[in-house]
């Protein structure tokens, strides 16, 4: 693979998930950040911290955006002016109007654009997209994906709706992704959210939010996020459900995958924890391989980081308005 030369916007905690995977594949790597983290970052990883965007950009093959979401639209915007392919964190934007123009830029100046939906990279869910598209549980009906985490308070931008969209948006998108991504486009949601929604978020802070997602194929999938207090650990599950069998996940469990037919026998598994190597690494390294022309098109694409912000965006405005929100399709 050919050497990328690569400007990280960003040291927060996802830069810092990112950075080790680029060095790793032997990128050149500079760091820019508004705040005096880059330095510390980067000579841990033999990178080299530079004093703005615009010279971080400089040259680069590629902009990796690690900053908060509501800073999402103009980076890439710049980045793609500055003739740079694009990996950015999920949310790819605050609105689907935002992160389709993200969208159409990069397309129309014939660059890559890639949204870090890391969750299609996690082997358990990977799996199930193996088990879905394969056939293996039949006719799916019905699926429930749920997702735990201590409130992000060590950010005040995460409790900021303005910044970074609240629970719906920043944090239940990446099951929203999933859902999509198994079983075919989201034509109506129902969702809402309760606890603290808005900034600043105290120690020990709670916020749940529950949307429902009707598919084009039929499928209902559940999709249930939480903000818990400091001390709840990091938990993912789902249950999945066809005319062939079951597929359950929980990944404090051991094992973390069990996929059960109909005559009730054990068929896979994935220990708890164990992924032999951070999706963070699977997901940039295929990444890379796209960007420097040495690989095929990943398994998640700029218009799918429009589709989940759209889905997002629907959750949303049903908890305002209490109502089920219709979802059109999208242009390809």
């Amino acid at each position: 693979m050919a050497q990328l030369d690569v400007a990280l916007i960003g040291a927060g905690g996802i830069a810092r998930t990112h950075l080790p995977a680029w060095t790793a594949l032997g990128a050149r790597v500079r760091i820019y950040s508004p705040d005096d983290r880059a330095p510390g970052l980067a000579d841990a990883f033999g990178a080299t911290a530079v004093q703005s965007p615009e010279e971080a950009m400089a040259g680069a093959d590629v902009v990796d955006v690690c900053t908060p979401t509501d800073t999402h639209r103009e980076i890439a915007l710049a980045a793609v002016a500055a003739g740079a392919n694009v990996l950015c964190e999920k949310p790819l934007a605050l609105t689907a109007a935002d992160a389709g123009l993200i969208a159409d830029a990069a397309e129309t100046a014939g660059l890559r654009l890639y949204p870090g939906h890391v969750v299609r990279f996690f082997p358990a869910y990977a799996r199930l997209r193996e088990l879905v598209s394969g056939g293996a549980l039949g006719r799916v009906a019905v699926a429930r994906f749920t997702r735990t985490g201590r409130y992000p308070t060590w950010s005040p931008w995460f409790a900021d709706p303005s910044r970074s969209g609240g629970i719906l948006v920043d944090q239940m998108i990446h099951d929203f992704d999933i859902a999509r991504w198994l079983f075919g486009e989201v034509v109506r949601v129902h969702a809402q959210q309760r606890g603290h929604l808005t900034a600043p978020a105290p120690d020990g802070a709670v916020a749940t939010g529950t949307a429902v997602l009707t598919h084009e194929t039929g499928v209902i999938t559940q999709v249930v996020g939480v903000w818990a207090p400091p001390d709840t650990p990091f938990r993912t599950t789902f249950h999945v459900t066809g005319t062939g069998g079951t597929a359950r996940h929980d990944s404090l469990a051991a094992p973390g995958l069990r996929v059960v037919g109909g005559s009730g026998a054990t068929v896979g598994g994935i220990p708890s924890g164990d992924f032999g190597e951070s999706p963070y690494a699977v997901q940039i390294r295929e990444f890379a391989a796209a960007f420097a022309g040495d690989g095929p098109e990943p398994r998640v694409s700029a218009r799918d980081g429009v589709a989940a912000v759209r889905i997002a965006e629907a959750a949303a405005e049903s908890d305002r308005t209490g109502r089920a929100v219709a979802i059109e399709r999208s242009p390809v």
